[in-house]
């Protein structure tokens, strides 16, 4: 369904004013990695700032003491700020306000996190959007249906700042997923439209395999310009990740976008199955976040590391491509 946008949700290649992070402490979501990966987000801190602001979410004094001895040690450009809100966890993609612009403003939308239906400590999280919010001076907008809160994580959705959007129908469809349960899909694309601008939703399948949120967007598929689009592609035909993807491809390759045009897909590559504790982890390239002079990619110590940066590099030229 194609209609017209009263507010609009920019691509992620749009001039940011200022990246969100929150600083990680919950060791529960790093397990076996806890210690090292306050350096990986030292080292997310020192790419960023050098281009755009960085707002850190920090719990407390001891966990502000801690960032400015990392991000000292690293040697992270002053181009960062810390904001004392209190999270469960770091995952500000999916917790975060998503920022729109109507009529020459800027306004935060508020959707309800529940912790992918899979944690019961979220409360703290569910009230970071409007943190958010009053941080950046902009108005705060929770999003309702029937007077109850809408649940929507950002790594749900991608947008080309265009009117289009991506979506999985096993993350925002599936009524077992707990997310909205009593939305039907012309409900929700009706959502989609009026808060984010989304004048035509494409649906692909499924996620892939390990993905505890259950089909993000963001493990999965990326515009990456208007009328292009990203793809995780596997080429073993054993690997459990393999007739999913496919499938979406398919479904890519038939969809049009909000202009009417057809797309461009780009096969992203997908790294080595990874394993932890004998469960399958959700490994994928296409989890890069796009600043406004760098893009920062999620590398793994795998062959297939130098050619999916390498495509995101021709892809983005005027950008910087740093693995993580």
């Amino acid at each position: 369904m194609t209609r017209g946008a009263p507010q609009r949700m920019p691509a992620e290649w749009a001039r940011h004013a200022a990246t969100w992070i929150a600083w990680p402490h919950n060791e529960s979501d790093w397990p076996g990695k806890f210690a090292p990966v306050r350096w990986v987000y030292g080292e997310f801190v020192r790419a960023l700032a050098a281009h755009e602001r960085v707002r850190i979410l920090v719990a407390d004094d001891a966990v502000a003491t801690e960032v400015k001895a990392t991000l000292e040690l690293v040697g992270a450009p002053a181009g960062w700020e810390l904001v004392q809100v209190a999270t469960n966890r770091s995952w500000t993609r999916d917790t975060g306000a998503i920022f729109v612009e109507r009529a020459g403003r800027k306004l935060a939308t508020h959707w309800r996190f529940n912790a992918w239906a899979k944690y019961d400590d979220w409360q703290l999280d569910a009230e970071v959007a409007p943190a958010m919010a009053r941080a950046a001076g902009v108005d705060c907008v929770t999003v309702l249906a029937g007077g109850r809160p809408v649940v929507l994580e950002g790594g749900a959705i991608d947008v080309d700042g265009e009117g289009t959007l991506l979506a999985t129908e096993e993350c925002l469809q599936d009524a077992v997923q707990c997310r909205n349960p009593e939305l039907s899909t012309a409900a929700l694309e009706g959502i989609l439209h009026e808060q984010l601008g989304a004048e035509r939703v494409i649906w692909l399948g499924k996620g892939i395999a390990g993905d505890d949120t259950h089909g993000h967007i963001d493990d999965l598929a990326r515009f990456v310009a208007p009328g292009k689009v990203l793809l995780c592609r596997e080429t073993n035909a054993q690997d459990e990740n393999y007739r999913a993807l496919e499938e979406n491809r398919e479904r890519l390759e038939a969809a049009r976008d909000a202009r009417g045009r057809k797309l461009e897909v780009i096969a992203l590559p997908m790294p080595r199955a990874l394993g932890f504790e004998g469960r399958r982890l959700p490994a994928s390239y296409a989890n890069f976040y796009i600043a406004n002079d760098v893009v920062l990619v999620p590398t793994f110590n795998d062959p297939a590391d130098r050619q999916a940066l390498g495509i995101l590099a021709e892809l983005f030229p005027s950008r910087e491509v740093v693995g993580i």
